[in-house]
């Protein structure tokens, strides 16, 4: 079992964008080390499908949020350790054979290379373990990290280690850098490797509660499977400069959104701050809003941004169509997912999108176990709609007038819209008068003065 979504999801959202731009991942993506950031990535590709493993995730960073402490393990030091770790060729070991001449000469005409490497990986490892141990006295043992911490100091409870731990004189002779190579390297190397393990995770936690932190964001609270409820107050689209924030709240006796508005009056921003907000919810991770509660889905699926699919020559409406079909296989197998579809059928003409977008509304309906959030500018499929189906909230977001100026709001209200605004815009632009224009032809004497 694990949580199901899709690249068409992951790109509406815009969970890790285009090399260079912002997305999602890049809020979040705070971490002090390589290792840290690429555990990031890994639960951003695999949401938690479990309340109690969202909710114990989201406890351990609000402790962190709460503790307000910088990372505990100087970066340089991590880097030299995996470099070092990451020596793993035997030949490389260094033993009591190669402490001849011969080597101290090199040492003193030119730096060894290996040698080097390995004598700062060791000098690395002693510190990283000793800056760990004095972080692991801070913890309390009330705290929801008091678990994973005891397994950090159980790892560093090896008489050996323990040993090298205690010797911090100076420069190191190379018999101790022996030793402690054929240690850290050869026979507790998989204790090591875990003890990083560890930190990288401590500083997935540490980054994302800065965030959190720093952004004002809320810790979500997750709710069983079989409660198929989201409440949300205030959620805004976190990449939105001065993002308006909206309430909505979804329930098993009204499961299904149906939005409408004018053009450019928010729709797909919002769904996309739903969408958003419900994704990251998932990791356990803080979301843009004021307040959260969900109930855990076995998947997300969106809508928002669907592509022409001309490489195999399909019209955009037959997309749209393969994109119904693959959520349809999805719900046939009894799954609690949350879809969001932005104007069902735009591809195609008014007629078939109008009929559409009834029978596919009337299909979703049946399916309570699910959540659906559906926006169209057909509003008359909103009024055959409300007669058919009892659990569909109608919301809209409105559009007022100023003169033959539209002003947009931005806050969902209940209903469906009337705005048809669509002609206002184009007069508005002057589109018609500069279609209809003439550009009056210079003359021939106009031409000489230029």
């Amino acid at each position: 079992m694990s949580f199901k979504t899709d690249k068409q999801t992951l790109d509406d959202l815009n969970i890790f964008g285009k090399p260079g731009k912002a997305s999602i991942f890049s809020i979040y993506n705070n971490t002090s080390t390589s290792g840290g950031a690429a555990l990031l990535e890994k639960m951003f590709l695999y949401p938690l499908y479990d309340a109690a493993a969202i909710n114990n995730r989201s406890a351990t960073i609000q402790y962190f949020s709460a503790l307000n402490r910088p990372f505990p393990i100087r970066t340089e030091h991590l880097s030299s350790a995996e470099i070092y770790m990451g020596m793993t060729d035997p030949r490389t070991r260094l033993t009591m054979d190669n402490n001849n001449l011969e080597r101290k000469f090199n040492q003193l005409i030119a730096a060894d290379g290996d040698y080097k490497s390995i004598s700062k990986g060791i000098a690395a490892i002693l510190d990283i373990c000793n800056d760990l141990f004095r972080f692991l006295k801070e913890i309390g043992s009330d705290s929801y990290y008091h678990a994973e911490a005891e397994m950090i100091a159980e790892l560093l409870n090896n008489e050996a280690l323990h040993e090298a731990m205690q010797d911090t004189s100076g420069k190191m002779p190379y018999e101790r850098a022996v030793q402690l190579d054929g240690l850290f390297r050869f026979q507790i190397r998989e204790r090591i490797t875990d003890i990083l393990g560890h930190i990288y995770r401590l500083d997935v936690y540490m980054s994302v509660a800065k965030v959190a932190t720093q952004n004002r964001f809320v810790f979500p609270v997750a709710l069983p499977k079989n409660d198929h409820t989201v409440h949300l107050q205030q959620v805004y689209h976190p990449l939105v400069k001065n993002a308006k924030a909206n309430n909505i709240q979804i329930t098993p006796e009204q499961n299904i959104i149906f939005l409408t508005g004018a053009n450019m009056a928010g729709k797909s921003t919002f769904m996309k701050s739903l969408g958003i907000a419900l994704y990251v919810a998932h990791l356990g991770f803080p979301v843009a809003a004021e307040k959260m509660e969900f109930a855990v889905r076995d998947g997300i699926y969106t809508t928002i941004n669907l592509p022409d699919d001309l490489s195999s020559g399909n019209s955009h409406f037959y997309a749209e169509v393969l994109r119904v079909k693959k959520v349809a296989k999805e719900l046939s197998a009894e799954k609690n997912i949350f879809v969001i579809f932005d104007e069902l059928f735009r591809g195609t003409n008014v007629k078939d999108a109008y009929e559409g977008t009834i029978a596919i509304t009337e299909a979703f309906a049946e399916k309570k176990n699910c959540m659906f959030v559906i926006s169209t500018h057909i509003i008359e499929a909103g009024d055959v709609l409300k007669e058919r189906c009892a659990n569909i909230n109608f919301v809209y977001l409105p559009t007022i007038m100023e003169g033959n100026t539209p002003k947009y709001t931005y806050q969902l209200a209940a209903g469906i819209t009337a705005d048809r605004h669509g002609m206002i815009i184009i007069n508005n632009e002057r589109i018609l008068e500069i279609i209809r224009s003439r550009k009056k032809k210079p003359l021939p004497h106009e031409f000489l003065r230029r």
